[in-house]
């Protein structure tokens, strides 16, 4: 087992803790030798592999088939689609040759994967009876990220689930985009991550967009990441690639599209940062590597008895459902302790000569640091429980942390104070990209998040920054 460093304060550093959380609890290597890519070990993979599976679960329910494109696009492919290639072409990696020799076309690392979509939508949609067409894949992505790069936080790769959706009209692409807020909803919920949802101003769109939705997850030092994005693509890309489909009339028509894309990268760097604290990870049931581990504390001549009581409550939980690792290694206790609260394993159970004895086990809740004797009896009900409560529990703090940093601005000095203190604003805005260029370099950075997407009302005071008319309000917030 590696040396133990010192433990870093959350509260005091976040930037620094979470460096610490990811080396101790061994999730990811930022050693690799390329700027902006890292090794995801396999304390990292097994809750990626658990996200995906959360997000695959429900776009399947919702009628999506999974496919796989190629890593590489043409770059002729990629300008196709003018306005989207000028928001991406200075974030692209280009392959231009191969053993030695240049390429016929220069091809792309996929920086998302519409100009290699939309190409093949062209050759298999030819009717009404091919739409809708719901698709998704669960792949790595690249874009040359200029600014200082931070392991799952902002990379040059990173890991994430794209749609791609066709529909004979614009209300059916309109309704995938309110279905896929739900879907990110309803995952980012079961995590509990506390998130704002907003629609990005119209110079804050994905490139080729009609309309741009974002989820942001609020991190413990008041930024905001964003962990998934949706996108009323419009006509743009069908246009650009000659998507065209012939309806009941037999009149050839254009399909409207959508795309979706939950990062789970930063899905997995907001679960860390939410739940996390000074001890580890704080993971809720399911996505540990273990929902229970159970520790045996031997004592003199009493051995046999804790382990082979050990053994039993492990089997019988297992017999209910329960992902349960029965720890019988060399290791102290303590050490033990150590290094399942690092891993953030729900809760531990404890077998020593008093619980034999008593007929009792102590359960250690990792997301409170509390311990409780129950009797052997009262041991499965008491799971039922902790499998409610925690998730719960966890949920609800993220809540209350994000309820503390929203606050209200209803002018500028309000917002330079609020944006010093480091709170999630909302206010009022004119919806002018030159006043959100000013309110970035003003306010050390502090973005134009968007639209609180349940509130389409027009506020009746002025833009908080420039005293000019208000359209709507709007979150602020300093961004990963």
């Amino acid at each position: 087992m590696n040396e133990r460093r010192e433990r870093v304060d959350k509260e005091k550093d976040f930037s620094a803790w979470f460096d610490y959380i990811l080396q101790e609890a061994q999730l990811v290597d930022s050693r690799y030798g390329v700027k902006g890519f890292v090794v995801y070990r396999p304390n990292a993979m097994r809750i990626v592999k658990k996200i995906y599976s959360l997000l695959e679960r429900e776009l399947e329910a919702t009628g999506h088939q999974q496919v796989l494109f190629p890593l590489v696009i043409p770059l002729s492919a990629m300008r196709k689609e003018s306005e989207h290639i000028r928001g991406f072409e200075d974030q692209v990696f280009i392959i231009s040759e191969a053993s030695g020799g240049e390429l016929d076309e220069k091809l792309v690392l996929r920086p998302t994967s519409e100009t290699a979509v939309y190409p093949m939508c062209s050759l298999w949609i030819r009717s009404y009876q091919d739409l809708p067409l719901k698709m998704y894949q669960s792949v790595a992505v690249y874009r040359r990220e200029t600014r200082a790069t931070r392991p799952l936080l902002r990379a040059r790769e990173f890991l994430w689930v794209e749609t791609h959706d066709l529909f004979a009209t614009e209300e059916e692409a309109k309704a995938q985009v309110m279905e896929d807020l739900e879907i990110a909803k309803r995952v980012y919920e079961k995590l509990g991550i506390a998130y704002i949802v907003a629609e990005r101003e119209p110079f804050d769109r994905f490139p080729g967009a009609d309309n741009s939705y974002a989820y942001d997850a609020l991190l413990p030092n008041g930024h905001v990441l964003q962990v998934g994005t949706t996108h009323l693509l419009g006509q743009h890309f069908t246009k650009a690639y000659d998507v065209t489909f012939l309806d009941k009339r037999g009149e050839r028509r254009v399909p409207y599209s959508t795309c979706f894309g939950p990062g789970v990268s930063r899905i997995l760097a907001a679960l860390i940062a939410t739940h996390g604290d000074d001890r580890g990870l704080v993971l809720p049931f399911g996505m540990a590597q273990y929902d229970v581990v159970v520790i045996p504390i031997p004592y003199r001549g009493g051995e046999p008895e804790v382990e082979e009581k050990a053994k039993r409550l492990g089997q019988a939980l297992g017999r209910d459902g329960y992902a349960v690792y029965v720890d019988i290694s060399e290791e102290t206790p303590g050490s033990k302790y150590y290094r399942w609260e690092l891993k953030g394993i729900p809760v531990r159970l404890e077998v020593g000569k008093e619980e034999v004895r008593e007929g009792t086990v102590t359960v250690f809740r990792r997301d409170t640091g509390t311990r409780v004797k129950v009797r052997d009896s009262e041991l499965k009900e008491t799971m039922k429980r902790l499998k409610k409560e925690i998730p719960e529990r966890l949920r609800e703090r993220a809540w209350e942390n994000l309820g503390k940093r929203l606050v209200k601005a209803g002018s500028r000095e309000d917002v330079l104070r609020q944006a010093s203190e480091g709170m999630l604003i909302l206010a009022p805005f004119c919806g002018e990209r030159e006043c959100a260029e000013e309110i970035k370099s003003q306010t050390g950075g502090y973005e134009v998040r968007g639209r609180d997407v349940n509130d389409e009302s027009t506020p009746s005071q002025p833009c908080a920054w420039c005293g000019r008319p208000a359209k709507r309000r709007v979150y602020l917030a300093r961004a990963f």
